[in-house]
């Protein structure tokens, strides 16, 4: 039986929130925008607004608006290792806090395989919400060769396996590894957290067919903002 179309349209909206495509504090649609976008009535707007509140996925404000309340991210780390959606990155601007080329050897992560004194090209970032809050902290390493104009690139909106695939790199294979860390002074200062806390870092390896690494990515997400999950489409007997 099909669902009311006010579900519908509330589970829509709920799954872009639990997405994290409409970061906490994201502005939500008017009940007057809700029934021109849709073709409901003001009423079934206001439900849908509504229930979206009751569930605690909204804040409603009279007469400022309805906003994404504090909630958090639910991450399908499959994304992380499908092409398709790891080229579409996530929501958000992003900080840089620093863009530099330098030797693997003096770079902040180490790039498997690669020599001493290759170049390579080392970004850190801060991805941000639409408030302005840390959600996580990257660090890049790329193969210089691989990448000779990146930092020419906009930085701050930059998906790096995307700018990879445009450049022709030939890229064979993802490889992700999941961490459980501590955060230390610097990284706890960078993410506004405290130091010592208990976080997941991801690692992403890039790999051509040769089994060489063309860049290693660490995301570390900020303590308490985001629940990963694993989910798989069952196929049909």
């Amino acid at each position: 039986m099909t669902a009311p179309l006010y579900v519908r349209i509330r589970r829509e909206i709920e799954a872009r929130i639990r997405a994290g495509k409409l970061p906490p504090g994201t502005r939500l649609p008017t009940e007057k925008d809700l029934s021109a976008q849709y073709g409901v009535s003001r009423a079934t707007a206001q439900r849908v607004l509504n229930d979206l509140a009751e569930a605690g996925l909204a804040i409603r404000r009279r007469r400022h608006g309805t906003f994404v309340a504090d909630v958090k991210r639910q991450i399908n780390l499959l994304n992380f290792v499908t092409p398709t959606a790891a080229a579409k990155g996530t929501p958000g601007r992003h900080d840089v806090v620093s863009a530099r080329i330098v030797r693997a050897a003096d770079a902040v992560l180490a790039l498997p395989g690669a020599p001493a004194d290759t170049a390579v090209v080392e970004l850190v970032r801060r991805k941000m919400d639409v408030r302005e809050e840390p959600q996580s902290l990257e660090r890049h390493v790329v193969l210089f060769a691989a990448a000779p104009d990146l930092l020419n690139e906009n930085l701050e909106e930059l998906v790096t396996l995307r700018y990879l695939q445009r450049q022709g790199a030939a890229i064979d294979t993802i490889r992700l590894y999941l961490d459980p860390v501590t955060l230390g002074e610097h990284d706890a200062a960078l993410l506004h957290s405290e130091r010592g806390a208990p976080a997941l870092m991801r690692r992403r390896e890039l790999r051509a067919a040769d089994g060489s690494t063309l860049e290693v990515v660490t995301t570390l997400v900020r303590p308490g903002t985001a629940d990963f999950f694993l989910e798989l489409a069952v196929p049909d007997p």
